[in-house]
């Protein structure tokens, strides 16, 4: 019973609020509902500061509705109070009046009068401006905002249900910014009725005065002059309150946190700025006249901050929650570093090279340090989940850390201690890419996108919403970084998986399946040789997380086992049906094959020897099937985003080994490797 009084409460304080309107209000209670006026809209201005972004509160619109109607009902019914009690409408009213008042009317209503302009020609006017202004954009940027979701979804980029997510985001988006460019005339309209209700309330208060009271005229004044202005406030100040939250949930649509955070990333992004502004205080000290004490107070003060916080910003070693903190030469305070490194211990710590890095130059530090908003670590952890779903591996911890002598705007990916990747980008910028479909250039820094090196443009945020429109597709800072690290992980996942991980993977195995580990691990295949089996797939982008399937394989060939490339084949060829997801589109899988006649030339260049085997084609073969390969590539471009050249299984870890010399990228199939469920479409031949 109590559940469906409290979700029925609104649908009854709404039916209440109207009957206000009609039925008379005693003072008592008139007072109380003030008092809740006020809170409530006091609530839904701190939500709108909390709020990340406008669909946070998505309900906002409709409780602008409602709160306008409740302002309405208690105005109308404290206007018949103060007419009917000869200005007496409560403790509230009473205590405003008397407050602004100051014991003279005329301040008191100068006040009043100047409050009143500020609600209704400041604040209301502007964030109804706001209100449409925002709708418009939103409405016309959402053809390219679906265009943009649809190619990452075409690309691989995002599921079908991050797609349908995003849809359904910038659908409500559409519609919350729509419904509050029409709430917005309520709270013009209350505002404008508050005006009203003033001029009622005080001149029909003297006449009523006059004629049905013994009161002398200046008592009169005095008396309706306080009931008016205490109830234009009681009115006013709730009513600017939701004005106030009006105008910032509409400018909150581009921000990742809340308010507080933004303020506070905002002025101490730059710690030059501080100091500057706070050398100017120091220098108006010699204007004669000026306040010296509050200058030199707040002259200092700011410069005090700028230093502390650009130290902070230099000094910051930034690590991946649940990682070591940074290495380093740290020493007990007052030990120097001679003293330091004479212990043999101290030494070998600098020995140790992490598996991945990144160094920042001190501008990008805020991108990734939690405490001033970044969110790349929690990007990093979550790249970390989706690459073990898609994979079945669990990449090393990510070291990040500043660096004091690279570019401010630079950062460098290493692997293992040696750079691999780096990129320059710019924090305040959005990267734009044309995704093919831009009707209109725009201005900005040509570059290039650091993980596929497409040309891009950094877009700055005042264009950003004329870029959305005319069709680009924009990156934040932080997307392209997490990008870059996430194809650079995917591009040396083979180099990352290590023997500990390796048991580590075996030793989960084991919970679930303890009969497949213990017949073949150690006895039939060594952790260190499926290791190198693992690595082998990884480098080709096959994903390992058929762990049983890859034991089974090995243990069923053992006569391969002394050629890990053989025996890697026979493990894809069992692995067909993840492959054939991996690399298939829509059940159709567009290939570039090689005729009968080239696969000969390869098949006869085998040589094998106790160690292995490999190709010994002659350099002017070599040079005419890649000659054919570049061209092949070049007309299917088109068509086909992954070049993926189909083959006979004997001849596929050859040919892939050759490719990779002159064309890397290139993915090489066999026809044992694709499931009979997908069908194969022949765009290209390569004959020599």
């Amino acid at each position: 019973m109590s559940k469906k009084i409290i979700d029925n409460s609104v649908t009854v304080f709404v039916v209440l609020a109207v009957f206000m309107i009609i039925i008379p209000l005693p003072s008592f209670l008139l007072d109380f509902f003030f008092v809740f006026n006020i809170a409530i809209s006091l609530i839904i201005l701190l939500i709108t500061m909390y709020a990340k972004e406008a669909l946070d509160f998505a309900v906002f619109p409709s409780l602008l509705l409602i709160t306008t109607i409740f302002r309405l009902a208690l105005n109308i019914s404290s206007t018949k109070l103060i007419l009917i009690n000869n200005g007496n409408a409560g403790q509230v009213i009473e205590a405003f009046g008397e407050f602004v008042m100051g014991g003279n009317a005329v301040v008191g209503f100068v006040v009043f009068i100047l409050i009143m302009v500020v609600q209704l020609v400041v604040i209301t006017k502007g964030a109804e401006r706001i209100a449409e202004v925002t709708a418009r954009f939103t409405l016309d940027a959402l053809p390219g905002k679906q265009m943009a979701i649809d190619a990452d979804l075409n690309q691989g980029v995002i599921t079908d249900d991050e797609a349908k997510a995003a849809r359904d985001k910038i659908r409500r988006e559409a519609d919350y910014f729509g419904a509050m460019d029409g709430a917005s005339k309520f709270v013009k309209g209350d505002a404008t009725f508050s005006v009203i209700a003033a001029l009622v309330n005080l001149l029909g208060g003297i006449v009523m005065g006059l004629i049905f009271s013994d009161m002398d005229i200046m008592t009169v004044i005095q008396t309706y002059s306080i009931a008016t202005v205490g109830d234009g406030l009681c009115s006013q100040i709730p009513s600017l309150l939701i004005s106030t939250a009006m105008g910032m949930i509409v400018t909150r649509s581009a921000s990742d946190n809340s308010m507080n955070i933004d303020l506070k990333n905002s002025f101490t992004s730059q710690p030059i700025a501080l100091m500057i502004a706070g050398g100017a205080m120091l220098i108006m000290v010699l204007i004669p006249g000026f306040p010296k004490v509050q200058l030199i107070v707040l002259g200092a003060g700011l410069m005090t901050l700028g230093v502390i916080l650009n130290r902070n910003r230099r000094d910051a070693a930034l690590a991946l929650a649940g990682v070591p903190g940074e290495r380093s030469d740290e020493r007990a305070e007052g030990v120097s570093e001679i003293d330091y490194y004479k212990d043999i211990d101290n030494v070998y710590k600098l020995l140790p090279v992490e598996p991945i890095e990144i160094e920042f130059g001190y501008s990008l530090i805020p991108l990734a340090d939690e405490s001033a908003g970044g969110v790349l670590i929690e990007r990093v952890v979550i790249f970390r989940k989706q690459f073990a779903e898609e994979m079945g591996i669990v990449f090393p911890s990510v070291r990040m850390r500043n660096n004091d002598h690279i570019n401010p705007n630079q950062y460098i990916i290493k692997i293992k201690g040696e750079i691999v990747a780096e990129a320059e980008i710019l924090v305040d910028h959005y990267l734009a890419m044309d995704s093919g479909g831009v009707t209109e250039e725009i201005d900005g820094i040509d570059t290039i996108e650091p993980a596929f090196g497409i040309p891009a443009k950094w877009i700055s945020e005042k264009n950003r919403i004329r870029a959305e429109i005319a069709g680009y597709t924009l990156i934040d800072p932080t997307s392209v970084i997490i990008t870059h690290l996430s194809e650079v992980i995917r591009t040396h996942s083979f180099e990352l998986i290590s023997r500990q991980d390796i048991k580590t993977l075996i030793d989960k195995l084991q919970e679930t399946n303890p009969v497949l580990v213990n017949d073949i691990v150690p006895a039939v295949v060594s952790p260190a040789y499926l290791q190198k089996v693992v690595g082998l797939l990884l480098k080709e982008s096959v994903p390992v997380r058929d762990l049983e399937t890859i034991l089974e394989t090995l243990a069923d060939n053992p006569h391969t086992m002394k050629d890990v490339d053989i025996t890697t084949e026979y493990v894809r060829q069992a692995l067909k049906r993840t492959i054939t997801r991996k690399f298939s589109d829509g059940g159709q899988l567009r290939v570039i094959t090689l005729d009968s006649e080239t696969e000969n030339k390869i098949i006869g260049a085998i040589k094998k020897t106790d160690q292995g085997s490999y190709l010994a084609l002659d350099p002017q073969t070599i040079q005419d099937i890649m000659t054919n390969l570049s061209i092949q590539i070049e007309k299917v471009r088109a068509i086909v985003p992954m070049t993926i050249v189909l083959t006979s299984p004997i001849v596929r870890i050859y040919f892939k080994k050759l490719v990779d010399q002159f064309i890397p990228g290139v993915t090489v199939l066999s026809f044992s490797e694709i499931d009979n469920s997908v069908q194969i479409q022949a765009v290209g031949n390569i004959a020599v």
